[in-house]
């Protein structure tokens, strides 16, 4: 080797070294006290507000969420600009936040899609039927939707729990406010609840197990906190279910699954089972087990459509599409989740929630799990929980009963506003203009005394008894 050759090792070296140190110097800038930060949070706030006062302003959800997400992030592009700072740096952030982004924007398109395809089945409106028929009052009605979204969950996740009985609401008596609005609001409870005590019944629970904080089995000391502090939200809410049945005549038609019902239904299972077994066999991300589900999907109604299909009066049947289905999904739910993730990605490259994860030092680390419950109702709780995740606090001598808190923290905290939640900003899409911030706000004390039974029983079981610590 020759003397210029080794000048350009060294060089090449000491440039490695100094790009780095550039890195890493990028990755600890704190930019919440720049202009770039305070107007970011300015705009945040402001964006939240016409989220939360949908109803006042009639301006959808997802309109100031993907505003307000979109320009935190410019701006953020204008001030690494201004400042010569590396915007390397910045690429990467934020091809990180579009992979998460993608991972949840994905799952939701195949799981609506699917929800589509079973009402266009009518399987929705067989249960209905079903359920009606059956003579069920409302309370009853109530009370049977919330144990299912409750047991679905914890297999099917909270967020795809609530789109479908959601559904069978709506198709239960869609114009009876007083019956829907405290029966979605037990939906969304029960499906965070169910989902809490289950390493895939959440994404939050998801990225808890996945960073090796608990075993599989830990999740499930959590059913006691998560039951109990549901049914007693769910009885809480019972009280303003109306007397009565829905509408139901003794000469309405039977209504049957339609041909291929059964299978997509079938189909929904093995594609659910799909994008579980796709993240923790095979080290794939869970959306890509839900996108080959849907590949099934379409495969088999490709196969629906070259048949011809009569109904009962003998009339040939109209051809199934798949994107006659995929036309039909809430795009607005996709939009708010894609907005709202990217603003509160905005302000975590900031440095705005990595403030509370200094509390843990301050007040301890009970107190403050208790507290990520209620900034994941504001905040939503993948991103809060992603935080705690990367900041690692110390838990002190429990550090693992602190990790099954936040986990339940996080999960049923999410309930505390209609938006903190996947399922509820799902069934806010499903249900819209019925199911809404103003009419969740109204019962939401009924879910705060929920949440802190939820606690009192995690303290006993856990920090008392010793049970599952």
């Amino acid at each position: 080797m020759d003397k210029d050759q080794g000048q350009q090792i060294t060089l090449g070296d000491n440039m490695a070294e100094v790009t780095d140190t550039a890195v890493t110097v990028a990755q600890h800038l704190d930019l919440t006290t720049t202009w770039v930060g305070i107007l970011s949070f300015i705009i945040f706030v402001v964006g939240y507000y016409f989220i939360a006062t949908e109803d006042k302003y009639h301006i959808n959800k997802a309109k100031p969420a993907l505003f307000s997400g979109t320009l935190i992030f410019m701006l953020i592009g204008v001030y690494y600009a201004m400042n010569g700072l590396d915007g390397n740096h910045l690429h990467h952030e934020i091809e990180i936040l579009i992979v998460e982004i993608a991972g949840i924007f994905f799952f939701l398109f195949v799981a609506m899609t699917y929800i589509e395809a079973m009402i266009d089945r009518n399987v929705f409106s067989a249960l209905r039927y079903n359920l009606v028929s059956k003579g069920y009052d409302y309370k009853k009605l109530f009370w049977i939707t919330g144990f299912l979204a409750f047991f679905i969950s914890p297999i099917a996740d909270n967020l795809t729990t609530a789109l479908i009985l959601s559904t069978v609401l709506i198709t239960i008596d869609k114009t009876n406010k007083a019956f829907i609005v405290p029966s979605a609001v037990n939906i969304v409870v029960a499906a965070n609840a169910g989902g809490a005590w289950s390493p895939f019944g959440d994404i939050t629970t998801l990225m808890v197990w996945v960073e090796g904080k608990g075993n599989f089995t830990d999740f499930l000391y959590l059913f006691p906190a998560a039951f109990v502090g549901w049914a007693v939200t769910a009885f809480l809410l019972s009280r303003f279910i109306p007397q009565g049945n829905p509408p139901f005549s003794d000469n309405e038609k039977k209504v049957e699954i339609s041909a291929g019902g059964k299978v997509i239904m079938a189909l929904f299972g093995v594609t659910i089972a799909s994008a579980v077994l796709s993240h923790q066999l095979l080290h794939l991300p869970a959306m890509w087990g839900m996108m080959f589900g849907l590949a099934i999907l379409k495969l088999y109604v490709y196969s629906m459509s070259k048949e011809t299909r009569y109904d009962s009066d003998g009339i040939a049947c109209e051809k199934v599409n798949v994107f006659t289905f995929i036309s039909k999904i809430e795009n607005d739910t996709l939009l708010f989740f894609f907005g709202i993730l990217a603003a509160v990605g905005g302000l975590h490259f900031l440095g705005f929630l990595e403030y509370f994860t200094a509390l843990y030092s301050q007040f301890g680390a009970t107190t403050v799990n208790i507290g990520v419950g209620f900034l994941s109702a504001i905040v939503d709780n993948v991103p809060v929980m992603s935080a705690v995740l990367k900041s690692s606090p110390d838990m002190g001598i429990d550090a693992h009963a602190q990790w099954m808190l936040v986990t339940l923290t996080a999960g049923v905290g999410g309930s505390l506003i209609s938006f903190g939640s996947a399922a509820g900003v799902g069934v806010m899409g499903k249900l819209h203009g019925i199911y809404t911030f103003a009419s969740h706000m109204k019962l939401a004390w009924t879910v705060l005394i929920g949440y802190i039974i939820s606690v009192a029983i995690w303290y006993v079981q856990f920090m008392v008894l010793g049970f599952g610590a």
